[in-house]
């Protein structure tokens, strides 16, 4: 007998999200296709090929944009100047990429994403805090999972362990843990690009668009990246 997956819608949210009944999941990795963004039209090949170089664990609907520029040598040279690396795990879903419907930012609901944070990660992200050292997140999933488990603390360090990440980050956040991010160029009316506001300043970020736009820069998946510093 072929192997099949087959699903019954058994709940229709007000949000027109579903959930849905699988029998036969073993086989996804079989049957199943990597889901791309619409702008990218060639199937894949080698899944790899979208997937961060670090990346561990099965869970993310898609890539971490900003990861996808970091190489094994990269990284290699990153670290032989002094920087420490650390990695974290949050499974992107559809809270990244439902947009902004709603005139007022705080009456959006973010669908949350799985996040997991191990005690070596939390230990050394809360030594360089102490330490005065800067933390510089690769994308706005990092910076999600950071502020979210940071938002759960006293102090506002990190402590191990994992749970839902649903929180909206827009301009007037206090950021408790992240000082500087790479990440892509978003599209409009996105709650990453509300997160890179909130960060880099709304006029500074809109300014940084329009040279992006007018030296002809990559937008998306793989797009260029800037530096919020």
């Amino acid at each position: 007998l072929g192997k099949t997956v087959a699903g019954e819608v058994v709940e229709v949210h007000e949000d027109g999200s579903r959930t849905v009944d699988l029998s036969g999941e073993e086989h996804l990795d079989a049957l199943g296709v990597v889901p791309l963004p619409p702008y990218i039209h060639e199937p894949l090949a080698d899944p790899e090929r979208y997937q961060t170089v670090y990346a561990k664990m099965q869970g993310s609907v898609a890539a971490p944009t900003a990861g996808l520029h970091f190489t094994p040598e990269l990284l290699d040279k990153i670290r032989s100047q002094g920087v420490e690396t650390v990695f974290v795990t949050l499974h992107v879903g559809l809270g990244t990429f439902r947009p902004v419907t709603v005139d007022d930012p705080e009456s959006h609901k973010m669908h949350p994403e799985y996040w997991e944070l191990s005690l070596d990660v939390a230990e050394a992200i809360g030594r360089a805090k102490v330490q005065g050292r800067r933390v510089i997140s690769v994308g706005t999933t990092a910076v999600r999972l950071m502020e979210q488990a940071g938002s759960q603390t006293a102090d506002g360090l990190l402590s191990p362990g994992s749970g839902w990440a649903d929180i909206f980050i827009y301009p007037g956040h206090r950021f408790r843990l992240v000082d500087a991010l790479v990440t892509n160029f978003h599209l409009p009316k996105s709650t990453l690009l509300m997160l890179t506001s909130a960060l880099a300043g709304r006029d500074r970020l809109l300014s940084a668009y329009q040279e992006a736009a007018s030296q002809g820069y990559r937008f998306y998946s793989f797009g260029d990246a800037m530096l919020i510093v």
